[in-house]
């Protein structure tokens, strides 16, 4: 087993854990029963103590290629060989343009001409929520600083992806910037309950963003930002035509969308990017995960053509200088640029958006033959990508969801949860046999979970 195995040395006894603290875990707990992975291939991790586990989330919705890919191993070791960093203020190094180009080339309907490089999600986010207030300022019309969120979103974690976003616990800690507000979700179980792909209601929701405008002015609002798909708030897939209505009032307003594709991006739909698959065209795109195929840490912005020459143009004007005041010590970080290149060769080369295509039917059939399986309360899914909400136990919201977390692990499989709600993602490398035991073990799973 080729990176499999248990590292020399290593122990598992719960003091060997202690000084890490965990991000998104419950860590007390954790430590106590520690779920600890020591390898993976293909389309399988191997636990510290040798077990095989399925991995139905690639990883945690980044894997999307599989683990340990030769060509992308190849590419990170001779990278760190020859260039193990440079600085990108003022100075650049041939991988960072090769990859920008790259992934326009790839952007959907020749729409979008410039990348610009973060190291997270979260870190794409916020710097695709300050492109577009320096867009509008550099347009001539800094009036515009309100930024729109969802309810139910995520954006990461940083700052401005928690003040668009829209998952409460993300947000009660935490103080928010100033200048934001928020659509309604797109989910409503009394219409759209065991809805296979895209459910027919909810497209009105939309018109949550015209009473926006007439609340603030929508000369006052930058940008609204959605997932096309909300992943880690559970699954919630848009209704037919509800994208197509956010674009066209964005447009009747002069407010940018962005679509962050952070989970959608690199042939989750079947497509390169979800804006493809919806025929919806963004002004601004986030990616990170698939990217690298969570190879190395890397984020990316994706901006439509008319945002960077406005603002440099701008910038220009007012006698030359540096047009956008952000950037990170990692932009474009050498080995992610290896790492993006390489995942981009084996999607492209391995035809593996295109499978994700081909076996969306059969995934969407045996997704829903859980229909009628204990303390399921409903199934969503589109392309390779499903939420299976189950109902929560009285008084304790959450437990249910854990526990079939705790015994997929023990049966083999690797699942997402979030709350009551199992998300399921697996890579993109995926064949019908695994589908069919993913299902036939998630079924085993929740039968056993009380």
């Amino acid at each position: 087993m080729e990176g499999g195995g248990l590292p020399e040395g290593f122990t598992a006894a719960p003091n060997d854990l202690e000084s890490h603290w965990m991000p998104f875990t419950w860590n007390r707990q954790f430590k106590h029963a520690p779920k600890l992975i020591a390898g993976a291939e293909g389309m399988t991790y191997y636990t510290h103590d040798g077990r095989e586990l399925l991995d139905g989330t690639a990883g945690l919705w980044c894997v999307n290629a599989g683990h340990n890919r030769d060509r992308i191993v190849r590419a990170v070791q001779e990278q760190v060989a020859t260039l193990d960093y440079a600085p990108s203020f003022q100075l650049g190094h041939p991988l960072a343009f090769q990859l920008a180009n790259q992934l326009v080339e790839m952007a959907p309907h020749g729409a979008f001409d410039h990348a610009f490089f973060a190291n997270s999600g979260s870190e794409a986010v916020d710097s695709a929520l300050k492109i577009a207030l320096a867009y509008h300022r550099a347009n001539g019309e800094g009036q515009r600083t309100r930024l729109i969120g969802r309810e139910r979103g995520y954006h990461g974690v940083g700052f401005g992806g928690i003040s668009v976003g829209g998952i409460v616990n993300n947000r009660r800690v935490f103080t928010e910037l100033p200048g934001t507000d928020h659509l309604r979700h797109t989910y409503a179980p009394e219409h759209q309950a065991f809805s296979r792909g895209q459910p027919e209601w909810g497209a009105h929701l939309a018109e949550d963003l015209e009473r926006l405008c007439a609340l603030h002015g929508g000369e006052t609002i930058a940008a609204v930002i959605v997932e096309p798909i909300a992943g880690s708030t559970g699954v919630l897939i848009p209704p037919q035509g509800y994208l197509e209505r956010l674009r066209e009032i964005c447009d009747r307003h002069g407010i940018l969308l962005i679509f962050d594709e952070v989970i959608t991006g690199f042939g989750r739909l079947g497509s390169s990017f979800a804006a493809e698959h919806f025929g919806v065209t963004p002004d601004i795109i986030t990616l990170a995960k698939g990217l690298t195929n969570g190879t190395v840490p890397m984020g990316a912005v994706l901006t439509r053509k008319g945002i960077y020459d406005t603002v440099t143009g701008a910038a220009e004007a007012a006698g030359g200088t540096i047009e956008l005041f952000h950037g990170y010590t990692y932009s474009g970080h050498p080995l992610a640029c290896a790492a993006a290149l390489a995942s981009l060769e084996v999607y492209k080369e391995e035809g593996l958006f295109g499978n994700a295509a081909m076996l969306a039917r059969h995934w969407e059939d045996a997704l829903h033959a859980l229909h009628g399986t204990a303390h399921v309360k409903d199934l969503r899914n589109l392309g390779i990508i499903a939420g299976i909400e189950l109902e929560p136990r009285p008084g304790a919201p959450g437990k249910r969801g854990y526990e079939a977390f705790t015994r997929a692990w023990e049966n083999g499989l690797l699942i997402r949860v979030t709350g009551d709600i199992i998300a399921l993602s697996p890579p993109l490398i995926l064949e019908e046999r695994h589908i069919d035991r993913m299902m036939q073990t998630l079924k085993d799973t929740l039968e056993a979970v009380d």
